[in-house]
């Protein structure tokens, strides 16, 4: 159904502006679209790799404190010897105006640097250390890129709601508002045209009949 719009020359033109104005619109938002199911489809790409890379890294981890405990008694006590983790940090980029996360850990020699003492540990409780660090990275990077896949995703679906208003709302009500404007100004001017005829032909009767 066309916009209700008074059948002016001034009407048109800001129609045809706004016509205008809806198609480049659809056409950016078409084109962010396109931009954010690219870098998304980048990122379940990575996110795949690394959940397989976690899960076999959790169950090396778990497989070595198993073993650990086995080989050296519980490891709860060792294990509250090491601090909690207080060097991660949240920074972020923007892709097509939507903020994605970027999280880093200060770099510390973890591996090479241990928290408990020796005296009362074995090589097995190094090795828990080492994977669960591991792990800890790992679990960095996927928390990362799962936030990063979730935002764009929120953000795709809004951008395909806007474009397909556009698109299927906003631009068809346009043109036919556009058209509306333009048949009532042609037959206008048609029906100018013909008044104009009949006062010319009555002007050429009339100077006859003189």
């Amino acid at each position: 159904m066309a916009v209700q719009a008074v059948p002016t020359k001034g009407n048109l033109m800001n129609t045809k502006k706004s016509l205008a104005l809806a198609k480049n619109g659809y056409e950016l938002l078409d084109r962010k679209r396109n931009i954010l199911i690219r870098e998304m489809m980048t990122l379940i790409d990575h996110a795949n790799a690394i959940q397989q890379q976690i899960d076999n890294a959790y169950e090396e981890a778990y497989f070595a404190l198993q073993t650990a405990n086995i080989s050296n008694g519980f490891c709860e006590d060792i294990s509250k010897a090491v601090p909690i983790e207080d060097g991660l940090h949240l920074d972020s980029r923007s892709v097509m105006g939507v903020e994605i996360p970027i999280l880093t850990m200060d770099e510390t020699d973890n591996c090479n640097y241990l928290h408990y003492g020796t005296r009362t540990t074995n090589s097995a409780v190094d090795n828990v250390y080492i994977l669960f660090t591991k792990v800890k990275t790992l679990t960095v990077e996927l928390a990362e890129i799962e936030n990063s896949v979730y935002r764009l995703a929120i953000s795709i679906k809004k951008t395909q709601k806007r474009a397909n208003a556009l698109k299927n709302i906003m631009i068809p009500r346009f043109e036919e508002t556009v058209k509306f404007i333009t048949d009532a100004l042609d037959e206008k001017d048609r029906e100018e045209f013909s008044r104009l005829k009949v006062i010319k032909r009555k002007k050429l009767n009339d100077a006859k009949e003189e």
